[in-house]
């Protein structure tokens, strides 16, 4: 908690640390109401410092500090003094071992950092300042140590004790306790230290690397959770393979493990060598979880792993580089589920998130740089920009360089670095050394903030035979700077005509990366012979809002003939947003709301595409969400946006009812199949369900209830549920109340299938929304100390329902600062990123700013604001 108003820390005043720790011996003594923890360090002065002060400060929170001594000899209170935050030890040698025992208390621990209890389990999140939260250490990441940890715990309460690196000894003491001694042989910051205790089953399966290594793979959960752990295995044995094949690395220890928690403030933590996971980012059967979910759980599987590399054995100087770890990963990880499963539906996921949430972060008071100048708390910063914009910047170095250079980039990067702590100045400069390139510009991209718009024009000269087209870029205003400096924005372009792409060099290549660098730009393609319509930003080649007059007809082109997947639903997309846009206008002004008969025409020939894949067809046939049309709009009207997305879904479903009826009854499938082709037709499956919903047809809510008695499946069971909560006819109202009930009543004792319960009812759009919401607050279900079940009802109200959580009496900003200051005093993470919904008041009419601004004051006036908070709530006012 704060004291007086907390200050902003500098990339620019970084300094290498004053002393290193060579080896760190940890005894951690988990007892009843307390735990012992007995540290001792091997100290000495860094070489590298240019501080020649003989004082030693270490990082420590909420630690009751025993006894402490240098050498074996134990300091007098001269010779030391402790606060709040660290603990400053006068004159210390050039060399010496220091050892200090602290008490800390895991059970009271609510803001799941440091040493906290999660159920009946004892478990650590360090990522990125924990650590001081177990013991008094130089917190910090450019600190890297070798590990060796003692675990001791009460054998009955706690028969399984884990922490990083191979398993030296185990015993038992007398009084019917044990203990376990860990060592990791490689270096590490504190904030990759794990330790778990508790009572847990282990699935154990093996993995033998390309140099035939045999690596024993455990994963460790609730007994009642076995039978969930197959499909994480499979996606850990499937990621350890790609990462061999694809970049050439091999896991380097005998043993990797993985714990399921199920409070956690991440989704998981790729602690070296025992990750420590969130339950739902770990667990998958096919009657709990959804595609989306075994999706998420691949996809963070293989995120951790990769981590192994890029983020443990090369990691981060400082927090600026945050996003060298995050980014640089979640650009691996993309990559292997886009070869796990269709390429271009994952693009589509990934830039469907990134308009949605990173652009409105860009363009938002929190707006940073990939890599920040500045930050208040480090917390904060765990964002969008930092994992998936990080994530484009990295993909832009790949498309300018190609998939072979890229590699021989990334070998050089860990090659060259392996055990340091770097840069992200370090990961460019291998990319350009393997290359040749100047990235001085690019790095543009990882020091400005906001979304770069392109805007783009064309002209065909039919005598030269030549097609011309013009960009221009610009980025507007972002916190950290108001002139920005043009970046350079790599572009893939394909022209195309009724007789397909045109080539567009000698080899017949029919796509090519222009490279934007200036403000303005003219490029020129010969040997055009007719005009083509241009495929612009091919598989989104680059973050940036593009903006080309495309036509209505250009649009239905592009979704019939271009080759490039991404570009096709893209072009649906703009084709969609347009009719959208015009008719919220209409509302506004009361004309009466009139479908324009091209999109119905449109949709009907993508549904008719007998070859299709369906789950291509099912994105195409997705209309642009309610947050995507807020992002795109200069003054976000949410009823206008809500009316007339509701309008559009249901004409569409009326005016097609016979394909959607079709499309439903053809992708019934008699039996559970966990596969691409499966999962695609479910997709389209519920989807029809949707539009058959919206369309009104009386035998709708009867499809949607038979699917949700009878479905064998997650995925089929909560589209039905989801569809019978949302409509609004008197009717699915009685259903629903019966559907949700008997869901309930059969998965109570399922904790992440009652999340999605929650996430139901919270995101349900008919009126009355906050009223259920704080009704459910008070379920039995309901633990406000547990981050999934917030995240899964506060947070999706507050998020994902704006046509309820934005009324307009304001009710629902007080809602959500009530609980962003009730949390803040348990978990002020969870408290902080709660928040954000309140900080977009500026793109909303005067009266919501008034409330918003209202409730942002509020919060900021509480006495003992933490940290996490503070910085939020401030930048945002």
């Amino acid at each position: 908690m704060r004291d007086a108003q907390p200050g902003n820390i500098y990339l620019k005043d970084y300094s290498a640390p004053r002393y290193l720790i060579d080896k760190t011996a940890l005894r951690v003594d988990i007892r009843q109401d307390d735990t012992v923890v007995l540290a001792t360090l091997d100290v000495r002065r860094n070489p590298d410092a240019n501080d020649r002060e003989t004082s030693l400060v270490l990082d420590g929170q909420g630690l009751s500090l025993q006894s402490l001594s240098i050498d074996g000899k134990p300091l007098t209170p001269e010779q030391f003094s402790a606060t709040a935050d660290e603990l400053l030890i006068h004159n210390v040698p050039e060399q010496f071992t220091l050892t200090s025992e602290v008490i800390i208390r895991p059970k009271e621990n609510s803001s799941l950092e440091g040493l906290f209890k999660s159920r009946t389990i004892y478990c650590t999140q360090c990522e990125a300042e924990g650590f001081r939260g177990i013991t008094y250490y130089l917190d910090r990441p450019d600190v890297m140590s070798e590990f060796t940890t003692t675990v001791v715990a009460d054998q009955a309460e706690c028969p399984v004790l884990l922490s990083n690196g191979n398993l030296l000894e185990t015993g038992e003491l007398p009084d019917g306790r044990h203990w376990a001694t860990w060592h990791d042989p490689f270096l590490k910051p504190a904030y990759l230290f794990a330790l778990v205790a508790g009572e847990l089953s282990v699935v154990e399966d093996n993995f033998t690397t390309c140099s035939g290594r045999k690596v024993v793979l455990q994963l460790y959960v609730e007994s009642k959770d076995l039978e969930k752990c197959d499909h994480a295995m499979t996606s850990l044995k499937n990621a350890m393979r790609w990462d061999e094949e694809v970049y050439g690395r091999e896991y380097d220890l005998d043993l990797y493990m993985i714990v399921a928690v199920d409070d956690f403030n991440m989704g998981a933590m790729e602690n070296k060598g025992l990750n420590i996971f969130n339950t739902s980012c770990v667990l998958a059967h096919q009657a709990t979880t959804t595609d989306d979910g075994f999706n998420r759980v691949e996809a963070v599987v293989a995120h951790e792993y990769f981590h192994n590399w890029s983020g443990n054995r090369v990691t981060c100087r400082d927090w600026f580089q945050l996003s060298l770890k995050e980014g640089f990963t979640v650009f691996r990880d993309s990559q292997f589920s886009a070869d796990m499963g269709s390429p271009v539906v994952k693009r589509v996921e990934n830039v469907t998130m990134l308009r949605t949430v990173q652009f409105a972060e860009d363009g938002g008071p929190t707006a940073h740089p990939v890599q920040p100048a500045s930050y208040m708390e480090i917390s904060n910063f765990y964002t969008a920009t930092i994992y998936e914009k990080g994530a484009e910047v990295v993909r832009m170095i790949h498309t300018l360089l190609g998939p072979e250079l890229f590699r021989r980039g990334s070998d050089l990067y860990f090659e060259r670095h392996d055990g340091q702590a770097v840069t992200i100045e370090d990961f460019v400069a291998a990319m350009a050394e393997v290359s040749g390139r100047d990235f001085s510009q690019f790095m543009n991209w990882y020091r400005q903030a906001g979304t770069p718009r392109l805007t783009v024009t064309s002209g065909y000269d039919e005598q030269q035979r030549q097609f011309k087209l013009h960009f221009s870029q610009s980025c507007p205003p972002t916190p950290e700077s108001q002139n920005k400096q043009p970046f350079h924005i790599p572009v893939t372009v394909g022209l195309v005509t009724d007789a397909g792409d045109l080539p567009l060099s000698p080899a017949g290549e029919t796509s090519r990366v222009v490279e934007i660098t200036e403000t303005e730009q003219t490029v020129v393609f010969e040997h055009i012979d007719c005009r083509p319509v241009p495929s612009l930003l091919r598989n989104f080649s680059a973050p940036v809002k593009l903006n080309y007059p495309y036509s209505f007809d250009e649009l239905g082109f592009l979704m019939a003939h271009d080759s490039d997947g991404f570009n096709r639903w893209d072009a649906g997309q703009r084709l969609s947003i347009a009719l959208m846009q015009s008719l919220i206008k209409d509302f506004r002004t009361g004309e009466p709301l009139q479908l324009d008969s091209r999109l119905p025409e449109v949709f009907a020939k993508v549904l008719d595409e007998i070859e299709a894949d369906q789950a291509m067809q099912a994105l195409v046939l997705t209309l642009p969400t309610e947050f995507l049309l807020a992002e795109l709009s200069d003054v976000i009207d949410i009823e206008a946006i809500h009316q007339v997305r509701r309008f559009v879904c249901g004409e569409l479903g009326k005016t097609l009812v016979t394909a959607w009826r079709k499309a439903y009854l053809d992708n019934v499938q008699p039996q559970y199949a966990l596969s691409g082709v499966a999962m695609a037709r479910r997709s389209l499956k519920n989807l029809s369900l949707r539009y058959l919903l919206n369309s009104g047809v009386e035998d709708s809510l009867s499809l949607a209830h038979e699917q949700f008695m009878t479905a064998d499946n997650m995925t089929d069971r909560l589209a039905a549920l989801s569809g019978l909560v949302n409509d609004p006819r008197d009717a699915a109202v009685t259903l629903a109340e019966k559907a949700l009930d008997k869901f309930y009543q059969d998965w109570q004792q399922e904790p992440l299938v009652l999340n999605q319960w929650f996430q139901v009812q919270a995101s349900c759009m008919r009126p009355g929304g906050l009223e259920r919401v704080k009704k459910l607050m008070q379920h039995t279900a309901f633990d406000f100390h547990n981050p999934n079940k917030v995240r899964a009802l506060v947070g999706v109200f507050c998020n994902s329902n704006p046509v309820n959580f934005h009324r307009q009496d304001g009710a629902g900003y007080q809602f959500l600062a009530d609980n962003v200051l009730a949390l803040d005093k348990l978990n002020p993470q969870i408290a902080s990123r709660q928040l954000t919904p309140l900080t977009k008041w500026r793109r909303y009419d005067l009266s919501a700013q008034s409330l918003m601004q209202e409730q942002l004051s509020r919060v900021l006036a509480a006495p003992g604001l933490s940290r996490d908070t503070y910085e939020i709530a401030s930048k945002s006012l």
